[in-house]
């Protein structure tokens, strides 16, 4: 008889293990309770994979031998609680794709900045250096998909807290950690030590053979080092600019205006103002890819090409326009309080700040100082801006309160000057008003386009 999987969630992660389990021979069922993209039904409907849309058929899911479920999904929705409490095993799509790489190696990403950004600069050094390499996790395509359709050496993936969550036996060959800030403290009781914890097991199942690449200049980092105590089996790869470090396996220490990375006998030296992606922020997702890619066994030589030609992100400090000399950025991607730090940080000219959404338990202290100096006007774009407002008055000389995208925009429009940066960098989720961040960044982008570079 075979094993039943069902999978809860029908988006990138979901349709990829559903077709990658139909493959591996299970007895396969996808549920999602919202609507499911026509492109993901296609191939759903293309391998055969039954699924439902709209509801949960309570007593199917409940029969599971195994239920994998999508990040979005929180363990307090009502169906998960039901599956625990039968004792059914409940795991991420990485957990379970993992399975089934065969030999491919893994480097993860994780973090709660710069995951996106070193990922895709990892991923272009693999693929400019000639290696048979697939990008999965929160962007690309399904490390599921790719593993159930292709046969692949390397797979760099963006890990989020949810997917490390649900990985139990996964193991990162190169796990890179960018950094730990409050974030989606909503999923974690509130508590930065539950969120870490779960960033921290990016090192989990970690052996003597595997490299584990972190900022010594993180401080929450640093705490969840010194708990671990000697449990961290991998080879560590530091990289710091404020601080003196010294690894006998490598590191990488900015000197001036250049980083050196260094893993094992092999080392690149990056001169930083040749790079395309500016700002500090930017300096540490290259030093944290150039010791990845290193220890990957990639030429010093390649990587320092691939840095040099990598371009920004989109949604990432994306330029998205100028005229009468007010520059428009979108950085939507900024969907939490240490991102917007790194964006005010680079911010070489009066600013004009659109921020809100659905608040996740931010503390906005760190960026008052930021917005004393440097943020003109604060335009606040949400449902309920109260917080945002309170936080910031007596701070930022002009505030105003938009409940509406357009109200926003034109606001932003309005207070601009010549000379002022608009700056969308949001430090809260997209979905009180949009679908995701992704939505909100090409809606700024295509607004700036119609009614600023067109009008």
């Amino acid at each position: 008889m075979k094993r039943k999987i069902v999978v809860l969630g029908g988006g990138i992660s979901g349709y990829g293990s559903a077709i990658l389990a139909k493959k591996k021979g299970f007895d396969t069922f996808l549920t999602d309770m919202g609507k499911i993209a026509p492109k993901f039904k296609e191939r759903l409907e293309e391998w055969g994979v039954e699924y439902e849309e709209g509801e949960h058929t309570e007593e199917r899911i409940l029969d599971a031998n195994e239920v994998i479920k999508s990040p979005g999904i929180p363990d307090t929705a009502p169906i998960v609680v039901k599956i625990r409490e039968r004792g059914i095993p409940v795991i991420s799509e990485i957990e379970f794709a993992a399975r089934y790489k065969g030999v491919a190696k893994t480097i993860c990403i994780t973090g709660s900045n710069g995951k996106t950004t070193t990922t895709s600069l990892i991923y272009k050094i693999m693929v400019d250096a000639g290696r048979k390499v697939s990008l999965g996790g929160n962007i690309g395509e399904s490390f599921a998909y790719s593993v159930a359709t292709d046969k692949y050496f390397w797979h760099v993936l963006e890990l989020s807290s949810f997917q490390l969550d649900g990985c139990f036996k996964f193991k990162a060959d190169i796990g890179v950690l960018t950094n730990i800030t409050p974030d989606h403290l909503d999923r974690y009781d509130y508590k930065l030590e539950n969120y870490a914890r779960s960033k921290m097991r990016i090192t989990q199942n970690q052996g003597a053979a595997d490299f584990f690449i972190y900022s010594a200049d993180d401080h929450e980092t640093n705490v969840m080092l010194d708990q671990m105590d000697d449990t961290l089996r991998a080879r560590q790869l530091p990289f710091a600019i404020n601080t003196a470090i010294a690894s006998g396996e490598g590191d990488a220490i900015l000197e001036g205006h250049t980083f050196t990375a260094t893993v094992g006998k092999k080392s690149v030296t990056i001169d930083t103002r040749k790079m395309q992606i500016e700002g500090m922020h930017n300096i540490y997702n290259a030093m944290s890819a150039a010791l990845a890619t290193l220890a990957a066994g990639v030429d010093p030589r390649s990587i320092k090409r691939s840095i040099y030609d990598f371009s920004p992100v989109e949604h990432r400090l994306e330029p998205a326009g100028k005229r009468d000399d007010i520059e428009w950025v979108n950085d939507s991607k900024a969907t939490n309080v240490d991102s917007v730090w790194y964006a005010l940080e680079s911010m070489k000219r009066p600013t004009v700040w659109i921020a809100g959404g659905t608040d996740k338990g931010n503390d906005y202290t760190p960026l008052k100082e930021f917005a004393r100096r440097k943020v003109r006007a604060l335009i606040c774009m949400g449902v309920d801006n109260s917080k945002l407002t309170r936080d910031f008055a007596g701070i930022v000389p002009i505030i105003r309160d938009c409940h509406t995208f357009e109200e926003a925009m034109v606001a932003a429009r309005e207070v601009a000057q010549e000379g002022d940066t608009v700056l969308l960098s949001p430090a809260c989720a997209s979905f009180d008003l949009f679908r995701n961040y992704e939505e909100r960044g090409r809606m700024f982008k295509e607004w700036v386009k119609q009614n600023v570079i067109n009008e």
